[in-house]
Parts: C-alpha cells; sequence; structure tokens
C-alpha cells in the first residue's frame, strides 16, 4: 500500500479545525499580522469589520502619493525634497514586508502594529494570520478590564467618537505618521455575515494567565517606550499561543481517555539556556520536545474524535468528551454512511491510486462493525491528518519564535540537533520584567527585588518551564550527568540576565546576589 488516502477537505463530517477546542487554522503565521488583525478585532468589537482596500491594492509608490496630499494639507514637511529618506522611513519603521528585498515579489502586507488603527492600512490577501488573532481575541474577551486597558493604550492620540487626531497626545514619530496616514481611511461592515459569538476559551486557566501578563505589561504604558511595549506584547502574544498549544497537544488526548477537561495540568517542559545546540543540558530538554512531537498524532485524533461527535449529537465540546468516554456508539449508521461514502469514492482496482483494496487492507485489523474507529483511522492516515501533522508543527514553530532572539524553542538544520525549548534573551526580558511585579495583599501593586531561584522557581511555577530540574520528582534518581548539566544552564541563566541588565554580582553574599527591577511601580 504505497499510495496515501486522498480526502477532500469537507467530504466528511469531521473535521479538524474545532473552534471550541482551538480557534487557529494551524499554518505558519507571522506575529507581526497577527498582532494586526487583533487589534481590527479589538477595534470592532469582534463585529464583522473590514478595511476599505484601495483598488489595485497599496504599494510603497501611492502610500508615498499620500503621504505628499498630507503634506499639501500642512500635516508633514519635506515629503516632496526627500523622497529617497521617506522611502527608507516607510521600508524599516512603518510597513510589514512580504519578501522583503525581492524586487519581483515584494508586496505591502500591513502597517507595523504601532497602534490600533494599523489595520486600515493593509493587503487583505498578504496580511492572513489563519485565524491565529480570532484566539487570542477569545483568551482576551475573557476578561473585559485588559482587553479594556489594552485598547485603551493601543488608541493613543485618536477620539474613535469624532474621527480625529488628539494632537496633545505625546506619541512617537512613527505611531503619528501611521495615525495620519489611516486618519481619512474608512471600513466597511460585512452586513453579510453574521457576528459570531465569542466562545469561552477551552483552557481557562491558560487563557487567565494571559489576560494577566497583559494586565501587568499595561502597567508599564507610562514607563515604557511605545516600541519596545509593542514588541514586549508580540512576544507575549506568540509565547501564549505556543504555550497554549503544546498544553493541548498534551492534555487533549487525557480529556478524552478521562470524559473530562477538568484533568490535572501537569505540563512542563526542560529549557536550554545555553544557546549552545550540544550543551550538556540538551538531551533533556531535546527529550521533552520529542515527547510532544510524538505527540501531536494522539492530539489529531482526539481533535477528529471529539468533531465528530459533536456533529453527529450537536453537542459542546464538554458532552462530547462525557460520550467518547462513557456512550459513544461505534456502530452507529452516521458514521457507517461516511465510511461508506469514501469507500464509494474510491476506485475498485488501481495501480496508481489508493484504492478499495487498499482501504479493506488499511482497516482490516478493526472490528467490522466498529464504523468509528475506522473513520477516525482514515482520517489520521490520509492527507488530511498528514496535512495537520505538518502545519502543527509550521505553526507551533512560528509562534515559538523559533531560533530567534525571543525564542520558546530552538534547533538546527542538522539531525544531531532536533527541536528543544529554549529561552531566548528577549523572551527572558520580557517575562522577568512582568514577574518582578506583585500584587498587594491590600490591593495595588509593587515591583520587588527577587533571587535567582526565586525567579527559576516563578517561571517552574507559573509557565511550566523548567530551568533548574534538580527540585523536580522526574529528576529524583538521577546521576552526576544531570545534576552537571542543569548546573551549567543555571549559570548560563544567570550570564543572560546579565546581559540584558538584570543581574550584577555586587557581593559574594548569596543574599545580596539579587534581580532587580529596571523601573520601580507602585501603586
Amino acid at each position: 500500500m504505497s499510495q496515501v488516502l486522498k480526502l477532500k477537505k469537507g467530504s466528511v463530517a469531521g473535521g479538524f479545525m474545532n473552534k471550541d477546542i482551538l480557534f487557529v487554522d494551524v499554518k505558519s503565521v507571522r506575529l507581526d499580522r497577527v498582532l494586526t488583525n487583533l487589534f481590527l478585532k479589538m477595534y470592532a468589537n469582534g463585529a464583522p469589520l473590514s478595511p476599505l482596500v484601495r483598488r489595485g491594492g497599496y504599494d510603497i509608490e501611492n502610500i508615498e502619493e499620500i503621504l505628499c496630499k498630507l503634506e499639501e494639507k500642512g500635516k508633514f514637511k519635506g515629503v516632496v525634497a526627500n523622497s529617497g529618506a521617506v522611502e527608507d522611513w516607510l521600508r524599516s519603521s512603518l510597513l510589514e514586508l512580504v519578501n522583503r528585498g525581492n524586487v519581483v515579489k515584494e508586496h505591502v502586507a500591513t502597517l507595523k502594529p504601532l497602534h490600533l488603527l494599523s489595520w486600515r492600512l493593509q493587503n487583505t490577501k498578504y496580511c492572513r494570520d489563519y485565524r491565529a488573532s480570532d484566539q487570542l481575541y477569545l483568551m482576551l474577551h475573557s476578561n473585559p478590564s485588559v482587553m479594556a486597558g489594552l485598547v485603551s493604550y493601543l488608541s493613543k492620540g485618536w477620539d474613535k467618537h469624532s474621527g480625529n487626531i488628539v494632537s496633545s497626545e505625546n506619541l512617537d514619530v512613527d505611531t503619528t505618521g501611521i495615525l495620519y496616514l489611516t486618519q481619512p481611511m474608512k471600513e466597511k461592515n460585512n452586513t453579510r455575515k453574521e457576528i459570531e459569538s465569542t466562545p469561552e476559551p477551552f483552557l481557562k486557566e491558560q487563557a487567565a494567565l494571559f489576560c494577566d501578563d497583559i494586565r501587568r505589561l499595561l502597567l508599564y504604558k507610562d514607563v515604557l517606550p511605545r516600541t519596545v511595549f509593542i514588541d514586549y506584547l508580540r512576544i507575549l502574544c506568540g509565547f501564549h499561543l505556543c504555550l497554549y498549544t503544546l498544553k493541548l497537544v498534551y492534555l487533549l488526548p487525557k480529556m478524552v481517555v478521562a470524559g473530562t477537561r477538568d484533568i490535572p495540568d501537569d505540563w512542563s517542559m526542560v529549557v536550554d539556556v545555553t544557546d549552545n545546540l550540544d550543551s550538556p543540558v540538551a538531551p533533556y530538554a531535546c527529550s521533552d520536545m520529542e515527547r510532544t512531537e510524538n505527540g501531536y498524532g494522539r492530539y489529531i485524533r482526539a481533535t477528529y474524535m471529539i468533531d465528530y461527535v459533536q456533529k453527529r449529537r450537536g453537542c459542546s465540546v464538554d458532552e462530547a468528551l462525557r460520550i467518547l468516554a462513557n456512550d459513544n456508539n461505534h456502530s452507529d449508521g452516521y458514521y457507517e454512511s461516511d465510511l461508506n461514502n469514501i469507500r464509494d469514492g474510491l476506485p475498485k482496482s488501481s495501480e496508481t491510486e489508493f484504492d478499495q483494496e487498499d482501504l479493506k487492507e488499511m482497516l482490516e485489523l478493526f472490528p467490522e462493525d466498529d464504523y468509528f474507529d475506522k473513520l477516525i483511522h482514515i482520517l489520521e492516515k490520509s492527507n488530511l491528518g498528514a496535512s495537520q501533522l505538518r502545519f502543527t508543527r509550521d505553526f507551533v514553530d512560528s509562534v515559538s519564535m523559533k531560533n530567534t532572539s525571543s525564542k520558546l524553542l530552538a534547533d538546527s538544520r542538522s539531525r544531531r540537533h532536533p527541536r528543544r525549548g529554549a529561552l531566548g534573551s528577549k523572551l527572558l526580558e520580557t517575562l522577568v520584567q512582568l514577574l518582578v511585579i506583585q500584587d498587594k495583599p491590600n490591593g495595588g501593586f509593587e515591583t520587588r527585588s527577587l533571587s535567582i531561584d526565586e525567579l527559576v522557581e516563578e517561571i517552574r511555577n507559573r509557565y511550566g518551564l523548567i530551568i533548574n530540574g534538580l527540585a523536580e520528582d522526574r529528576f529524583a534518581e538521577t546521576g552526576v550527568e544531570a545534576n552537571e548539566a542543569f548546573r551549567i544552564n543555571m549559570e548560563a541563566f544567570k550570564d543572560k540576565l546579565r546581559q540584558i541588565g538584570f543581574y550584577t554580582d555586587m557581593s559574594d553574599a548569596y543574599i545580596l546576589q539579587k534581580i532587580r527591577p529596571r523601573y520601580k511601580l507602585e501603586s
């Protein structure tokens, strides 16, 4: 059986993208474009709104023409006289480009996500995010006060009710440029499209953690430069999309077995902080990521199972989980009908295509009337299942910011260095800025100093990321090699903290070796 069974998307009832589980049609995404689409949803409060795109789309030339017209109105100076510098400014600071530098294939995608109105100037076909912004929106939607605070910050300099720029607001040049470019642009309501209700996040605690991180980030809104704030926001969005997906991959198959989503969240992952692909801690980090890689198939199977039961019974995810564990009729005629449709659509015999004999061979070990498991197996082994496996990996790679300074994952092109958990310097900087904030018992908040061990413990307890595994039960019986590996990882962690300016050895006394906040905040 050399051929792969090819099914058309939607040819059977069960599908992979399930908005009740993960609101993403998983594929590789660019986080700047995810933010742009998130800003649109936040601006519209989830309503079906879209930008009015210029006929023929936007390119650098007609964006320069818009700036020239703004100069005629007295909004800009020196645009015509310095066209070369203006183009450089657009390319480096304002525009998100696809195929940057390729004379033939380069196109404008959108403006950089520096302001809530950035989405107004975009070429929609180059700004796809495969609904990753929908997942972020429903996570934020679960905490309206955090959503409102983020919208308020991102709208700075803009009065939505009057449609005017508030010139008294202190904004940087790039954000001001985006405001003037987008002010005259309009949007359209898609009246043919119904407003979708926003479901609750499937992993509620994970969504609450994301909202709490955004709440902490907003405490810095008056002290951080806007570009730095947006960079932290982008990193947090990618980081939490990755965490959410990795936890789903790990937990969903367990939920199917248990018949409920109320199971312990015992997910964790060793992260290699050394930036050395051959470090002593690398085997432990690779082993944890290999567990995830091996779990993709079980996750895809669990998703197909839930989706099939939901379509058959018209029920919620929670009810589908209960049915799968206790009450699923595997010989239901609904499943038999889909199975027969697949069989009837195949040639009886073929040397070049997957045929009915190949299908019979694929299903020969299943009980005759177990139509449900046969269908799920077919979906797993078909081109649809293979595509989801590849796309899920691509999605995790992109939102983890793999191999960048903001990475949660790292690898190389060599098979000697497979994927492993990692902790980039910019991601670490972002997390430290959040973790030095603590809530006061009587309300309010304050920044505090942390010891190295306290910071490591906070990262482990809050995000499930293991830097020093010696306190973990699963490493309790390990020997000298593991002790040395985690010691080296801790030394690399301290070095990285020194590099980003949070840690200075002022004394040999351990009690004085502290992570000190960069900004003193208190309320």
